[in-house]
Parts: C-alpha cells; structure tokens; sequence
C-alpha cells in the first residue's frame, strides 16, 4: 500500500515521518519548499502537486489547515477525487466543521474512493512519536482495509461512526473540553506567579494530584520554561479548533459556557501574540497581573 500525505507542516511531518519508519512508499506535497526539503530528508518522495500525490497513493492523508483548503485538496479540479485510482481511500485528518467533512463525502459520492473522517489528538508530540489518537468514521470495511496506514501514525483508533462528520463531530466535543483545560491552567498559572508560588513548585504538585493529565502537564512545563514559540502548538489552530466547537454548539442549541470563556482568553492571546502557541495565552494573564511563572519563582 503506498501512502501520501498532503499538508506537512508539524502534524502533517510527523504523519509522514511514522508513514516512512513503517516502510510506506510515502508522497507528500506542501505549498513550502523548507518542508518539502525536509520531508525529502526523512525519505519521503516529493510530489510535483497535489494530482501527482493522488495518482501514486493508494491512501492520503489530508493535514491542512481549514474546510475550504480540504475541499480544495480533495474535490478541486486537480484534486485527489480526480487522480487517485478508484479502491483508495482520502483520510481527512485535519480538523474541520462536520458540515465541512459531509460536504466533501457527497462530493467523493461515485469517484470509486472511500472517505475516512479521521481528525486526531495528540498534538505535535503526538503527531511525531506516531503516538496520535484518531477518532475514524468510515465503514468498518473500510477501515480495515486501510488499518495498516492509520496504525502507523496512531496509538489509539476510535471507530466513531460511519458517516462523514461524525469524526470532526466527535473532535469538536473533545477540543471543548481541551480549551477550557487550558483556559484553568494558565489561569492557575497566573494566581501562583502573583502568590510568589515557584513554578517547579506548582508543576509538581499538579502533576502529581487529581489535576494532573497530559494537558496540564505539558502546559505549565511549557510557562515555566517560558517556551511560548515554536513548540508545534500554534494558537492558531486551538482558536479555530474552539470556533468549531462553539459553532456545533449554537448548531446545536448546546450552551457551552466554559468553552466560550476559554474561547475569549484564546482570542485574546491570538491578538496580542499572533505568531504565539497555545501558552501564550499565559503570559496575556500574567501582563495583568504584573508576575511570572519562573521554574525557580516568580519575577
């Protein structure tokens, strides 16, 4: 089974990279040149567009950023609906809206190709341990077939449905929960600067208490060492993540509260830090509060 992958930013590299290990004839395209160059580096052959991908993949996976850069990549006039060989398989991993994803699964309707909506967990770490959570909505023909690509780059498969929307449905469930997590977190950050907690101290304690997860963990590891760049969690992604769970919300009728505030302290971070990680959003707290979150103390 040869595999591709559209799309190889810090999620998109680290598909491909487990792709490679795994002993996939892997192709990749992306509109950078720097990625290009490193995904050649790891192994992976360099398509000239995203047709060629198609053409030369039996399965691809889709990393891009938003619906209508999905829609593009898959139904557009060079797309993968029309270069893939029918019997393969589109694995949208990208997190989008569910209307989104069944959008594109009626527009596959008749090409001869199965859809998997597949968003992922797990972050950059994640994505370059091959260590992703993946919640996959497809038939369950259809995802044994294609198992062995998604166990490449996965330490969990979730079959979460067989209709496409039902895995970015279940993604924008989950990314609700994750930003108000991240929301308490740097809140609670702040409050320790302010006391003059030291952040080594309080990182401890968390870890090692009922509040301690993956999420709190990694968060406040990343405030105290002040890495609030480059660290492969762009806010970016985490502020269109929670756009999509408030809208499936008002979709809905679902009154997501917590979500929404942590929605505000996203936005607020994007603002002021534009080329920050999801951390950044710390630093906007501790600005008004006048302290920092230092491993030895707070200054």
């Amino acid at each position: 089974m040869r595999a591709g992958v559209i799309g190889l930013g810090d999620m998109g590299s680290g598909l491909a990279k487990n792709l490679i290990a795994n002993g996939f004839e892997t192709r990749g395209f992306d509109l950078s040149g720097e990625r290009m160059e490193a995904f050649r580096g790891m192994g992976g052959i360099a398509a000239a567009d995203v047709a060629e991908v198609g053409r030369e993949s039996d399965a691809v996976y889709v990393m891009v950023m938003n619906g209508d850069q999905a829609k593009a990549v898959i139904l557009g006039e060079h797309g993968l609906r029309s270069s893939m060989p029918e019997g393969g398989a589109v694995l949208l991993s990208a997190t989008i809206k569910p209307r989104e994803a069944r959008e594109i699964g009626e527009g596959l309707e008749g090409s001869g190709l199965a859809m998997i909506d597949t968003p992922v967990s797990g972050g950059f770490p994640g994505a370059q341990a091959g260590a992703l959570t993946m919640m996959a909505a497809a038939p369950d023909g259809v995802l044994d077939k294609f198992a062995p690509v998604m166990e490449a780059v996965s330490a969990s498969i979730h079959r979460v449905g067989e209709e496409p929307g039902r895995g970015q449905t279940v993604k924008a469930c989950l990314q609700s929960l994750l930003g108000a997590m991240f929301s308490a977190t740097f809140e609670m950050a702040a409050l320790a600067a302010k006391a003059g907690v030291p952040g080594q101290v309080i990182h401890d304690v968390v870890s090692t208490s009922s509040g301690g997860c993956g999420i709190t963990s990694n968060a406040l590891q990343k405030i105290i060492d002040r890495q609030f760049e480059g660290t492969g969690s762009r806010i970016d992604t985490m502020h269109k993540d929670l756009t999509i769970s408030l809208g499936l919300g008002e979709e809905l009728g679902v009154p997501l509260w917590t979500a929404g505030a942590a929605m505000q302290l996203f936005h607020a971070g994007r603002t002021r830090y534009p080329d920050g990680d999801n951390w950044i959003c710390a630093r906007v707290l501790e600005e008004i509060v006048g302290a920092e979150l230092h491993r030895e103390g707070a200054r």
